[in-house]
């Protein structure tokens, strides 16, 4: 990759991260420019998925954890794959907007030590609950770098889509101008709903969740799930 800072007339790198490719990529949803980001310090590759121009303010964003376990293989235990999915036909239903896909499984930890930690949950221990004993504090993610991938995309000012308020207030100590939170709300499921409710008890989440309670069938019975929504009202409309 050439060592130039500037590509017609934007900053290509920062201290810590350099566009490394970018091309556009056709999607159900439409004709997204999706651009890869290195990470010189840990060597990770994160992903920006960038609808219109976004040039403007406040621009729809997503800052989006990488789940393998149920955005690949299906999982049930979160609402990872549900938000990356409503967050992504809400980019698309507003014509612009850019969706940050950071490499930091498991809220930081890993994939090994989440699956590590699912085996804690499911000997009865919540998922913040699951990464103490394996010594790991409630949530290693952070913002820095998804602050960098905006400024190289020239986002200004952003409505940030998400349920996580440390996530909101870890954007802007990083110097992101948040004008908004769009809340999406969160499909509960026999599987997730302890983890939706520890989420929204230990750590403040703003869920929202499907006014229809999702049905899961579970072996030859059909289960519902449910968790009181808790509101906010400074939102406009997730983790």
């Amino acid at each position: 990759m050439p060592e130039n800072r500037m590509v017609a007339g934007r900053p290509r790198r920062t201290d810590r991260i350099t566009i490394y490719g970018e091309a556009p990529l056709p999607t159900h949803r439409g004709l997204f420019r999706t651009v890869v980001f290195r990470d010189a310090h840990s060597g990770a590759e994160h992903v920006a998925m960038v609808l219109g121009d976004v040039t403007g303010e406040p621009v729809p964003v997503r800052v989006h954890s990488e789940c393998l376990t149920s955005e690949v293989l299906g999982s049930l235990k979160c609402d990872c794959r549900a938000q990356l999915d409503r967050a992504l036909d809400l980019i698309a239903e507003r014509g612009r907007g850019v969706l940050l896909y950071l490499r930091q499984e498991g809220r930081g930890i890993g994939l090994g030590n989440k699956i590590r930690a699912y085996a804690l949950q499911a000997q009865g221990h919540d998922t913040y609950e699951a990464n103490r004993l394996l010594g790991f504090p409630d949530d290693l993610r952070r913002y820095d770098v998804a602050a960098d991938m905006l400024r190289l995309l020239g986002v200004r000012s952003v409505e940030l889509v998400t349920n996580n308020p440390l996530k909101l207030a870890g954007l802007q100590e990083a110097g992101v101008k948040v004008r908004a939170r769009i809340a999406l709300p969160s499909p509960a499921n026999p599987h997730n709903v302890e983890y939706l409710r520890a989420k929204r008890e230990r750590t403040g989440h703003l869920i929202a969740i499907d006014p229809a309670p999702s049905s899961v069938a579970v072996g030859r019975r059909t289960t519902r799930a449910t968790v009181a929504p808790r509101g906010d009202g400074r939102t406009r409309g997730a983790a």
